[in-house]
Parts: C-alpha cells; sequence; structure tokens
C-alpha cells in the first residue's frame, strides 16, 4: 500500500531509527576496547597497528559512495537491513586476524561496511525530520554516542573477565545482528520513482557538499584531538595524575553526548546557522581556556566546553548534505568522507605539531579551526530539497 504522509509511520520510524544508530555505535565501541587483544593476537608493533588502523578510514571512504546506488536498487528498508547486517557482522573478522595483512584487509572491510551503514543511516534520518518538520539529527548522533558507550561498557567488561575477543565479538556481532533486523523493520520503506535515474556508483559530491564537508572537518578535527590527546594535554602540560588526566577525556565525551541528546530543541528554536554560530563561539572559548589553563580543572573545563560547542556540529551537516542536490545519499556520502578523512589525520597531526613544537600549539591551531565553525556556520542554512519527500513509502 502506498501512503504519503502517515504521522504515525514517520514517528514509528523515527525511534526505530533511533535504535539503527545506537546498534552502529555499539559495533564502534565493542571493537575500540578490544584493539590491544587485536593487537597482541595478531602480533603487529605499534607502528604497525597504526597503518592498521588507517585502513577502516579508507575503506569508508572507498565504499561509501556505493551506499546510494544499493538504496536506490533496494529501497530504504532493505538497504539499511542489509548495510546494518554486513556493519555488524564485520566486527568479528579483525579479532581473528593472524598477521598485519589480514588485519589489514579486516579493517578496511570493517570501515567500509561500516561508512555505507551510516550513509543509509543519515539519509533515512534526514528524510524523517524532514517529514516531521523538527530537528531530530542531534538525538540520533547522541544516540549513536549512547551506543558507542554501552558496546565499549561490555567490551571492558568481557576484557577484565579475560574473555577472547573473538568470544565476545562473536557474541555481540550475532546480537546485534538480530537487534538491526528486527529494528530495521519498523523503518520507512522508501523507493525512487519509477523514472528516476539510479546515482552513479562513483561521482564527487555537489559543491555545496564539499563547503559542508569543511565546516564539519573543523568540528571533527576538533573531536579527534580532544579524544586522543586531552589526558595527555593533561599529564604532560599540566603534570596532573593519571587517574585525573582520564577525567578529562570522559568529560569531554560525556558533555558531547549531553549536548547531542539535548541538542535537537536548542536547533528547533534557534535554527541550524545560529546554532552552530554559537557553537563554534563556546567551543573557542574552550579551546582558549585549554591553551591558557594554569590548572588541571580550567582545562577540563575547556575540554568540556570544546565537547559541547562541537556536538551538533556533524549531525547539523548530514542534515544539510541531505537537503542539496538531487541525491541526498549522494551528497551526505560526500560529507561523511570528508569528516571520516579528518578524524583519520586529526590525531596525527597534533603529534605532529606537538613534535615540532608542542601540545598547547596544538591546541592553538584546534582552537583556530572551531572558530571558523561561527565564520562559515552560514554554509548549513536549510536550502528547499527536491528529493525530501518525494518517494513513495510503502507500509
Amino acid at each position: 500500500m502506498l501512503v504519503t504522509d502517515d504521522t504515525a509511520l514517520v514517528k514509528r520510524s523515527r525511534y526505530a531509527v533511533a535504535a539503527v544508530f545506537c546498534v552502529h555505535g555499539s559495533v564502534t565501541g565493542s571493537f575500540a576496547t578490544r584493539v590491544p587483544w587485536i593487537q597482541e593476537h595478531a602480533g603487529v608493533s605499534a607502528g604497525q597497528l597504526g597503518l592498521a588502523l588507517a585502513f577502516p578510514a579508507l575503506g569508508a571512504a572507498v565504499m561509501m559512495p556505493l551506499a546510494a546506488r544499493v538504496t536506490h536498487r533496494f529501497g530504504s528498508r532493505n538497504a539499511l537491513r542489509g548495510l546494518l547486517a554486513l556493519w555488524t557482522l564485520a566486527l568479528i573478522p579483525p579479532s581473528f586476524a593472524p598477521g598485519l595483512l589480514t588485519l589489514c584487509v579486516a579493517l578496511f572491510i570493517y570501515g567500509g561496511t561500516a561508512g555505507m551503514a551510516d550513509v543509509a543511516m543519515n539519509a533515512l534520518g534526514v528524510e524523517i525530520e524532514h517529514r516531521l518538520k523538527k530537528s531530530i539529527m542531534s538525538g540520533l548522533h547522541g544516540l549513536w554516542s549512547v551506543g558507542a558507550l554501552l558496546g565499549s561498557a561490555v567490551g571492558t567488561v568481557a576484557a577484565h573477565a579475560n574473555i577472547s575477543a573473538q568470544v565476545h565479538h562473536v557474541v555481540a556481532a550475532i546480537v546485534l545482528t538480530i537487534v538491526g533486523a528486527v529494528v530495521c523493520q519498523f523503518v520507512l520503506n522508501i523507493h525512487p520513482e519509477e523514472d528516476e535515474e539510479p546515482p552513479a556508483r562513483f561521482a564527487l559530491p555537489p559543491k555545496s557538499a564539499l563547503l559542508i564537508g569543511a565546516v564539519g572537518f573543523c568540528a571533527v578535527f576538533a573531536e579527534g584531538a580532544s579524544l586522543d590527546w586531552s589526558a595527555v594535554y593533561l599529564r604532560d602540560i599540566l603534570d596532573s595524575s593519571a587517574g585525573v588526566a582520564a577525567g578529562a577525556t570522559t568529560g569531554f565525551a560525556l558533555t558531547m553526548a549531553i549536548a547531542r541528546l539535548t541538542g535537537d530543541a536548542v536547533v528547533d528554536r534557534f535554527g541550524a546557522v545560529r546554532t552552530v554560530r554559537w557553537s563554534g563561539v563556546i567551543a573557542t572559548l574552550g579551546g582558549l581556556l585549554v591553551v591558557v589553563s594554569p590548572t588541571a580543572a580550567v582545562a577540563m573545563a575547556g575540554f568540556g566546553l570544546i565537547g559541547v560547542g562541537i556536538a551538533v556540529v556533524v549531525p547539523l551537516a548530514f542534515a544539510a548534505a541531505g537537503h542539496t542536490g538531487p541525491n541526498p545519499s549522494q551528497a551526505i556520502a560526500g560529507v561523511a568522507t570528508i569528516t571520516y578523512a579528518s578524524g583519520l589525520v586529526a590525531p596525527s597531526i597534533i603529534g605532529g605539531i606537538a613534535q615540532a613544537s608542542n601540545l598547547t600549539m596544538s591546541f592553538i591551531v584546534v582552537t583556530a579551526l572551531t572558530s571558523g565553525l561561527a565564520v562559515f556556520a552560514r554554509v548549513l542554512a536549510p536550502r528547499p530539497s527536491t528529493t525530501a519527500g518525494a518517494g513513495p513509502v510503502q507500509s
């Protein structure tokens, strides 16, 4: 049965997609906690592990453009169900990799399936947001963070119980695959119009998506730098204890998750542009506090403000991309590729600057990038979409 506007169906789909985001984040959290076990099992050095961990981003960049084609061919529900299952099952191979080469291949597949599922679920989230006529993307990404925390919590327990990553990841993958398949039953089933041309397998994103991606780049760069280097900053620059230093990372992650979960109300009231503009101001203030901090408490407050300031930027970047050009998935893939690249290069660039100068100079660079959010927020202004809400829905 074809339905053009069923509010109950759309609301149900919103919660289903929220669960999909949580499942997606749980895979990431499950993997991250067992990286030391995987490194030991594969017998790779720290340098080799660093090389292998570049392959998820490479796989995502290569395979994300295919998501639009898959969605066009199978419809939103079947595409999301299949891509999410591939992603949850891709959790298994890395823990069985016996060496560097097989680990790199496994992580390439892991990143590629993550990226395709990411594009599909964000595209569907943008469509639901359009039909509900209110912001939901920040909350969806907040639930991704919740999923990551849940996955990492289970992984931590498994590690302390000396359960191998192989057993842990097989069980987690089966559970998450089943949960994902169930919740995908309730998402919108959108199919393209009969005369709609399928998107190209590989195509450059529209220029507008590149500008949006640049804003996302600034936010994700600050996120990657803060997550990976905040504890080191407190330890090396402010001579803090290991426990206090670790608290900076935890505080940053929690403030960002809370800000994402509450961000939709702010966006609905003030709009995307004003929200990102003030978010940039808050993040820049946080960066300045980190740079000039005389004590650990001030620096931790600064990292918390960075987390609040950048929290809603990437969800709003995906939402803005979804309303540009004739193929929302293609634009979202372009923005996602840029943000994935930012997350990949940020920690190494911060380390390179610190090696050449010091970590304080590194976070001066981060602060400069967060100020760019306030300056270029206008590229996230809503644009009329020629596709959102146009495709037929099958119940």
